[in-house]
């Protein structure tokens, strides 16, 4: 590797090491060892063969050293073609050896980055709902990336080059002792000359490529954020153009200015090691000129020398920000183990079983619940906070007991924070309950299979999810194999075909970053769609008809009456009009049920529900709106 090339690697490495300071534990080391050992014979081999070039990278001068005391002797022409010709072999072995160690690498690296990535995908999927509401998505999606990648640079280059410049520096040393021990020791002299630039400079480079890269992430997370569908129009209702543009064109700047310096600093560093890579050849040069016109040195071996040289600096440079590679490398699997090492709260059992089949009940025998604090569900640094949120752990729900017989329809009602849609998070697992127990067809959930429990529940939200991805895709997610009359089926009944009909790609329409190119009320149908489509068992809707006008909301309404016919279901409603016909509805305040009964039997009693009734009713009444709740008066 010539002088300039180690001296670009050694600025790549600089600027690519990661400033973290944390201790690295022996176990550590040997999760690294259990996932290269999955790949130890093509590890094996890739360091043979990096062997094999760094000899192939010392015999070169060698040979050359022997054409020109050839010629100078006045050899036969065989002899030197001979030798032409063995340099010539030498270098396409050592072209064949550069290909397969190339494709070593890179089959070595790319393995352990699938490895690390699935790894740490199917953990996270794993994780609860509290781990994505507190965790940023970018820094998650970092170390599935970056940190993955800077991993794999341990095995695919890290590697690669300590081993074959350790072996090259080996090999050029006791070869340039042998030539010459005087011009070697002379050579030596200039080391400081290659290292401290590598050393100083590199850690220089570092730090202005940090800021600047925190600059850019800055400006990034602006972008990002501004040009996303909500965030243009909060900025278009409520920001201020001026200053956000001087704002960004002020990092702008200062990354432009970092950027400059970078330039020279890293033009600099090159040149200071191409000119002492000059001096020293010119020292070689000079003292191995004077030995061979005093006969003590033969010409070749001048030669020779003056190329080793560059075989012994370049290893040098390069071991120099050896251990910079090595410890980045070394705090990228941390990162990677950080979020590995997170204990899901939710597990399944190894003998869990399957939800039984036909009609299913959903029971809450006694339920207590607090969402679990942060120190047990995320990481600081996942968060970009200095220390975690110690807060949680409070009591949401408190002795919460009521069934829901196969085909009946509970409702759940109540003041916002009343604990209604952590209820509903609760059957389909998305926590488990603290105390008391959660059944799915008489049986505990924390005793059943993952796949049945999503098989047999089905859930919309206040804020129905789409991915960006055709209508097609986001409504066979729950049901793949699901036929397009079946799809058409669950649009009619969401009454969203003719829209779908309407659009020049029909199902295959991309709905957009979170599916902003429909409007509220559409994106929610859309889900009611995919509900109608997967036909679980137990229906949970939680505020499904929230976006909705009255119009939508009574022709959705009507869909989701005939899809909930014969099935168990837990609605949640904050219009009461929803819920009138519920076999029995539950009023919760503050984490406890208050009250239970029918819609008649609760307005009788005059409570809590009554209040709520009256109240919406009086602003109905107001705003003459048509339906929304059961125009009768408090008293039927």
């Amino acid at each position: 590797m010539s002088m300039e090339m180690t001296a670009w690697n050694a600025l790549y490495n600089s600027l690519h090491a990661q400033e973290d300071q944390r201790p690295f534990s022996r176990a550590a080391v040997a999760r690294i060892y259990r996932f290269a050992h999955r790949h130890h014979r093509a590890v094996l081999a890739f360091l043979a063969f990096s062997s094999v070039l760094a000899v192939f990278t010392v015999a070169t001068p060698l040979l050359a050293g022997r054409v020109v005391d050839a010629i100078v002797a006045g050899a036969p022409l065989s002899t030197v073609l001979s030798l032409a010709g063995l340099i010539a072999a030498i270098a396409v072995a050592e072209a064949g050896a550069g290909i397969v160690t190339r494709w070593l690498s890179a089959r070595i690296g790319e393995g352990l980055i699938l490895d690390l990535r699935r790894a740490v995908y199917d953990h996270v999927q794993r994780m609860p709902v509290a781990f994505f509401t507190r965790t940023r998505t970018g820094a998650l999606v970092s170390r599935l990336n970056n940190d993955v990648i800077g991993a794999q640079r341990a095995f695919s280059s890290t590697l690669s080059e300590v081993v074959s410049n350790a072996v090259t520096l080996l090999l050029t040393f006791v070869v340039m002792l042998q030539l010459s021990w005087q011009i070697t020791l002379v050579a030596l002299v200039l080391l400081p000359l290659f290292v401290l630039p590598a050393r100083r400079m590199g850690t220089r480079l570092a730090r202005l490529e940090r800021e600047r890269a925190n600059h850019n992430a800055v400006m990034s997370t602006q972008m990002t954020e501004r040009f996303s569908a909500p965030g243009a129009t909060l900025v278009k209702l409520f920001g201020r153009p001026e200053e956000e543009s001087s704002a960004f064109a002020e990092r702008a700047g200062r990354v432009r200015d970092l950027g400059v310096r970078t330039a020279m600093v890293q033009h600099v560093f090159i040149t200071l090691l191409t000119l002492a890579s000059a001096l020293a050849l010119a020292v070689v040069y000079g003292v191995g000129g004077m030995y061979a016109l005093r006969g003590s040195l033969d010409p070749g071996a001048v030669v020779s020398l003056a190329l080793l040289l560059t075989r012994l600096y370049a290893p040098l440079t390069a071991l120099a920000s050896a251990r910079v590679e090595v410890m980045s490398a070394l705090v990228s699997f941390q990162r990677v183990f950080e979020v590995l090492d997170l204990k899901p709260l939710i597990e399944e059992k190894p003998d869990a079983r399957k939800v039984q089949e036909g009609p299913v009940s959903v029971e809450f025998d006694g339920v207590g619940f607090g969402y679990p604090s942060a120190d047990k569900v995320s990481l600081a640094s996942l968060e970009e906070v200095a220390t975690l949120d110690t807060r949680g752990g409070e009591q949401v729900l408190h002795d919460v007991s009521f069934r829901a017989e196969p085909g009946q329809m509970i409702a759940l009602v109540g003041s916002s924070g009343a604990g209604k849609s952590t209820i509903a998070s609760l059957a389909p697992r998305l926590y488990d309950a603290d105390t008391g127990t959660v059944r799915v067809g008489g049986t505990d959930v924390r005793d059943l299979t993952a796949s049945s429990l999503r098989r047999t529940l089905g859930m919309v939200t206040q804020d129905g999810h789409l991915f960006h991805d055709t209508i097609r895709a986001n409504l066979l997610l729950p049901r793949p194999e699901a036929t397009d009359e079946e799809v058409w089926d669950a649009l009619r009944r969401a009454r969203l075909d003719g829209l779908v009909a309407s659009l020049p790609d029909g199902l295959d329409t991309l709905v957009g970053e979170r599916g902003y190119r429909l409007s509220g009320g559409e994106r929610q149908r859309l889900t009611i769609a995919r509900l109608l489509l997967a036909q679980p068992q137990v229906v949970i809707l939680d505020e499904a008809t929230a976006h909705l006008d009255t119009t939508s909301e009574a022709a959705v309404q009507e869909a989701l009456t005939e899809a909930l016919q014969g099935r168990t279901s837990v609605v949640i409603a904050h219009r009461l009009s929803t819920v009138r016909a519920a076999d029995q509805i539950l009023v919760l305040e503050e984490g406890r049920i208050v009250e239970r009964g029918t819609h008649h039997e609760l307005l009788a009693l005059g409570g809590r529900y009554e209040e709520l009734h009256r109240t919406q009713f009086s602003e109905s009444r107001a705003t003459g709106s048509d339906g929304a709740i059961d125009p009768a008066p408090a008293g039927s």
